[in-house]
């Protein structure tokens, strides 16, 4: 928001330097982003009058002027203007004068023919011809006010006013305004709001004869008010309006645009003006828009319309798209002899997803979209007729229709002193702070505060602190220790993560982190089947491009996009692991994906085989406590070495999977040596977890170790075999070691041998060789039914 320093002096009377104003407001809650004065860019520029003009008698177009600058004394330019007469008063740059945008005047000589200086146009003084209706847009600038010669050009053309530019926060749509800042300023600086109550000025006619106001969607536009201008005068608007609009900003256009405009920037509330001869029937209906209804919008674009956007419109068809933009004929032109000026309240997050679909953010549109105060419509419009009568730009009708079904009740909060200063850790006084409370508008009645209208964002006594915080000064405050008990803690999965990647760190694994999208291209690079699920992927509705276009459904393919990338550098080896979160979308589309966190780990390189990675695995089952797991032989595919590939499993649940990456997969990714990858279930594992490992004593007894050399067909897993050598044992078991496997000539076709280790201990007593004989007695008898015996 740019402000004029001088339109707020019209509220607040201070004195006071730039700096010192940036500071103090920016302490206050207005934060300055910036200020510029025109008049600091130009220098020893002057109103100077023409006294007498000569040709140049070595040149055709050029012309010798004698110029009164106020010093006595007439200077001499050279110029080629042709639009300069005698007695003409022109903005002169002397020798060593500056001017906009660092340009330097000095004296010189033009076909031998001395010149002292140089006489400027609009756009050297960095104007437009917005700024100057009437003057000449490549000529020089003639000044029509009797001014005296020598007068500081910035002081003559009203350029010596400085301009604020404030950073407004989403809350304080009030201050989106001259009359809101200016308040603050007052507030800041302990002097008198001055507030302008605009009077309806008195006309002819009656106002409801010309038009009739229908609001059809009471939710959308809680309130809207209309008025009549009769006999337009359109025109240019004065000097001291148009400046003002500069300052902020905005270009002048002509006194009927600008007057809107101007009330807008002045409240801080959008308002319209309408050429009544284009409002067929002379009726305006606030309504949604019909489906695919179309309208021309006054930047010449068609925009096709839907039923959940709210218009203004007449008999026939939508005239203006509310809250944002008007429609093709809803301007004000030469032409126009009657207008109509809208102010109305519509509902910002339907003015903002409007503006969002037709891609079509306005100044109107930013401000409702934050949320605007209905009781302003009224003052607005009223201020808007006060300046048509000032201006002389048209008759006003008498009378303002005003739709307003159900008003705003007034919202009031408890006022509680102690709470605040409890909050602030302040010791103020109850004056103290009704002295800060009223300058802002607020009331202070019976223990309560009656928030005015315009602050939405005042509901609790915790806002009346901030309101009291930032007049008494953050910087003011005292220090105070911290009071209470801090109970803020990890909770019991981030304490478990944590641990988790700890664990894996410590077994000589790198952690990496990948991005959470990548291309639909990458399922066909991991070999992923047509039919699969993860092909269903969370499309990005506004991707960066269409390698980052889904959300990824599995983290295979990202840590193969990092082991790809350490292969070309040449890396010899790497064990690499990433806690990544996969997102599984939802059957009903207005809800937010499942997210599951997995654990990937892939390694490659000398010794990091699959019997590495499974190794890591159950090393780091065992840390968090999980011993009662099996490893399933997948033979699926795909992704996976169909042979070398298993499924962890704790009863009928998966953890996940662990094999060597299938060859294809590597050549898609132009990978040379064998890589294994594991797909852990962070979500499982924390199910399983163990919970708090106790204390466990060293064992008093001796062990018994009984060493099995067992034959089975290939196709019965080892593990199978392990599972039914501890269940054989029972509460004897205590390790069992695969020290040796073997499958040759000595043994039958088809067949394989497995020595195992057994070691079996009791907590109760020594074992003796009976003990151990019935142990393993059971066990060969339970092996027998898989088809599993002592090797002879």
């Amino acid at each position: 928001m740019k402000l004029p320093l001088n339109w707020v002096k019209d509220y607040a009377k201070i004195e006071t330097d730039i700096r010192e104003y940036s500071e103090k407001m920016t302490m206050s809650g207005s934060k300055v982003e910036g200020y510029e004065c025109l008049a600091d860019e130009i220098s020893n520029v002057v109103v100077a009058q023409i006294v007498a003009i000569e040709k140049h008698a070595d040149s055709d177009h050029l012309i010798v002027c004698q110029l009164d600058i106020g010093t006595g004394e007439n200077i001499q330019i050279v110029t080629g203007a042709n639009n300069v007469n005698v007695g003409d008063r022109v903005p002169a740059a002397l020798n060593n004068s500056t001017l906009p945008n660092g340009v330097k005047i000095k004296k010189g000589k033009l076909r031998g023919v001395a010149s002292f200086g140089m006489m400027c146009s609009l756009s050297e003084l960095n104007l437009t011809i917005n700024d100057f209706p009437d003057a000449v847009e490549d000529g020089i600038l003639i000044i029509k006010e009797d001014i005296p010669a020598g007068t500081d050009i910035s002081k003559a053309l009203h350029l010596d006013d400085t301009c604020v530019e404030f950073e407004i926060t989403p809350n304080r749509p009030d201050c989106l305004s001259v009359r809101g800042l200016a308040r603050e300023t007052a507030a800041t600086y302990g002097v008198e709001f001055i507030d302008h109550v605009p009077q309806a000025p008195q006309g002819n006619g009656d106002v409801n004869s010309l038009i009739t106001v229908d609001i059809q969607n009471d939710e959308k536009c809680s309130r809207y008010t209309g008025a009549v201008v009769e006999n337009v005068r359109v025109a240019p608007s004065p000097q001291w309006l148009r400046e003002r609009l500069r300052l902020c900003g905005v270009r002048p256009i002509n006194n009927i645009v600008d007057i809107t405009n101007y009330v807008m920037l002045e409240y801080g509330h959008p308002m319209h003006a309408f050429d009544i001869s284009y409002v067929n029937g002379n009726s305006i209906i606030v309504r949604n828009a019909n489906k695919g209804e179309k309208i021309v919008t006054l930047d010449g674009v068609e925009r096709t319309l839907d039923t959940n956007m709210l218009v203004i419109a007449d008999e026939k068809a939508p005239i203006a798209v509310a809250g944002v933009m008007g429609g093709e004929f809803s301007g004000v032109y030469e032409t126009t002899k009657t207008i109509v000026f809208e102010s109305a309240c519509f509902d910002g997050p339907s003015v903002r997803t409007t503006a969002k679909k037709l891609g079509l953010r306005t100044e109107s549109s930013s401000r409702f979209e934050k949320g605007l105060n209905p009781a302003n419509c009224l003052p607005v419009i009223t201020r808007a007729l006060e300046l048509i009568v000032e201006l002389d730009a048209g008759d006003v009708v008498n009378g303002i229709v005003d739709i307003y079904k159900n008003p705003r009740t007034t919202r009031v909060v408890p006022f509680e002193p102690a709470v605040i200063n409890k909050l602030l850790g302040t010791n103020a006084s109850t004056e103290e702070m009704i002295n800060i409370l009223i300058p802002l508008n607020f009331k202070v009645e019976n223990d309560t505060v009656i928030v005015p209208p315009e602050r939405y964002d005042v509901s609790r006594t915790c806002d009346i602190a901030e309101e009291v915080a930032r007049f008494i000064g953050y910087n003011n405050m005292p220090s105070t220790i911290m009071r209470g008990v801090a109970t803020a803690r990890r909770t019991p999965r981030q304490t478990f993560n944590d641990d988790l990647i700890g664990n894996i760190i410590g077994f000589g694994a790198y952690e990496c982190e990948t991005f959470s999208f990548y291309s639909p291209k990458a399922f066909d690079a991991i070999n992923l089947p047509q039919e699969s699920t993860l092909r269903n992927a969370v499309v990005i509705s506004n991707p960066l491009g269409e390698d980052t276009s889904i959300m990824r459904t599995t983290a295979v393919p990202s840590i193969m996009d990092v082991i790809a990338r350490n292969c070309n550098a040449r890396l010899a080896s790497a064990v690499v692991f990433e806690n990544a979160t996969e997102y599984v979308p939802n059957p009903d589309a207005d809800k937010l994906p499942t997210e599951n966190e997995k654990l990937i780990f892939a390694c490659y390189g000398e010794g990091n085989d699959y019997l590495y990675i499974k190794g890591l695995v159950e090393k780091l089952l065992s840390t968090i406590g999980i011993t009662d797991y099996t490893v399933v032989r997948n033979c699926n595919g795909g992704t996976y070495h169909p042979g070398r590939t298993a499924d962890i499993m704790i009863n009928d649940e998966k953890v996940g999977t662990i094999g060597e990456v299938h060859p294809n997969v590597l050549a898609n990714y132009k990978i040379k040596p064998r890589v294994c990858v594991a797909d852990i279930s962070v979500d499982v594992l924390f199910a399983h977890r163990a919970g708090t490992r106790e204390f466990k004593a060293l064992p008093k007894f001796p062990a018994m170790t009984r060493d099995l050399s067992l034959v089975a067909d290939n196709d019965v897993p080892a593990s199978e075999i392990a599972i039914r050598i501890k269940k054989g044992a029972g509460k004897l078991f205590e390790s069992l070691n695969l020290f040796d496997i073997y499958s040759g000539d000595k043994i039958g076709e088809g067949q394989k041998s497995l020595a195992y280790s057994v070691i079996l201990r009791s907590n109760e007593k020594s074992l003796i060789d009976e003990d151990a004989d019935n142990a393993v007695k059971k066990i060969l008898k339970l092996l027998a039914e898989i088809n599993v015996s002592l090797r002879s």
